[in-house]
């Protein structure tokens, strides 16, 4: 005989009904990650910028799966990314993800973090990073709630990381696995890191490194440090994978002409036509950037990183 379910029993149901659409719709966020090393993942990105359509996910995030733990590098653009990398990390492994590495304080590395808080995890950057994730946090969460199309009540403002590094920091995440955050100075944003992972032979190398697409250089960029930042990379072994910021993974010669080359031709024409009072404009017409041309996002870019570079380096002169 047909018995009606009870007011009670009707609203679990339909909450686990709830739970089940959200959880999925957060997977669809991203995809499953690749394996990049025996014990590291990375999710790789598409080009292009945030949108409603791809929530956000336009750059590479990544974790390491040790025998006592989990570190994620990155905690990508909000709460509904962090919570799909989650699902995708329950999938492999049910190690406790106690720590978060942000490589920079860009929205998408740091927006994040309040989900990984809430599991226990610890949340560590650069020291030099904080200044901009504090004066700027409030702008961050307006605008991933304007171009996600959320509301601004679910997208927190960031806090300040749990642990402020001024210098490297090995973690140890059980088994011999280990990764060593380094920070390596002012490049795309001041506090950029990298991470190491061993005995992996895996670098994320955050955004000093950029392949496929343009990379972007910002008002809070410094070019002369993100070519030093880069310089430090060539520390590592040669079979070393590195995981950039945004684009395919790949030893360091990947990355040397669609990022390396960039930059230090930015920085030799501006600092040039700079030390020559050549104006603004007849610097960025001499600028040749036909040699990135083929990259993705090059339209977009191309004029706005001669502009800024041509900045950088009339403010220094002057």
């Amino acid at each position: 005989m047909y018995r009606q379910a009870s007011p009670t029993l009707t609203g679990l149901l339909l909450l686990a009904l709830l739970l089940s659409y959200g959880a999925a719709h957060a997977g669809d966020i991203l995809p499953p990650p690749e394996r990049v090393g025996p014990h590291s993942y990375a999710w790789v990105g598409p080009y292009g910028p945030p949108t409603r359509d791809n929530q956000g996910f336009r750059m590479n995030l990544g974790f390491v799966v040790g025998e006592q733990a989990v570190a994620v590098i990155d905690s990508g653009y909000g709460p509904a990314m962090a919570e799909a990398m989650l699902q995708h990390i329950r999938r492999i492994t049910d190690r406790p993800v106690r720590y978060v590495i942000n490589t920079n304080s860009q929205p998408h590395r740091i927006m994040g973090n309040p989900v990984f808080r809430r599991q226990g995890a610890r949340i560590l950057a650069a020291e030099a990073a904080v200044a901009r994730m504090r004066d700027s946090g409030q702008q961050f969460a307006a605008t991933v709630a304007r171009v996600l199309e959320r509301d601004p009540a679910d997208i927190p403002i960031p806090r300040v990381p749990d642990e402020l590094l001024s210098e490297s920091r090995t973690i140890d995440l059980g088994d011999q696995v280990q990764v060593t955050v380094r920070p390596v100075g002012h490049a795309h944003t001041a506090g950029s890191s990298i991470v190491e992972v061993r005995p992996d032979g895996v670098v994320f190398a955050g955004d000093v490194l950029y392949r496929g697409r343009l990379l972007a250089l910002l008002p809070v960029s410094r070019l002369e440090g993100w070519i030093t930042s880069y310089d430090m990379l060539r520390d590592y072994p040669q079979a070393t994978l590195f995981v950039p910021g945004h684009g395919e993974p790949g030893p360091l010669a990947a990355f040397e002409q669609p990022t390396y080359a960039y930059l230090t031709t930015l920085r030799d024409h501006m600092a040039a036509a700079a030390q020559e009072w050549i104006g603004l404009d007849e610097a960025i017409d001499g600028l040749d950037q036909s040699d990135w041309r083929e990259l993705a996002d090059f339209e977009a870019l191309a004029g706005r990183n001669a502009h800024q570079a041509y900045l950088e380096f009339e403010g220094s002169d002057f």
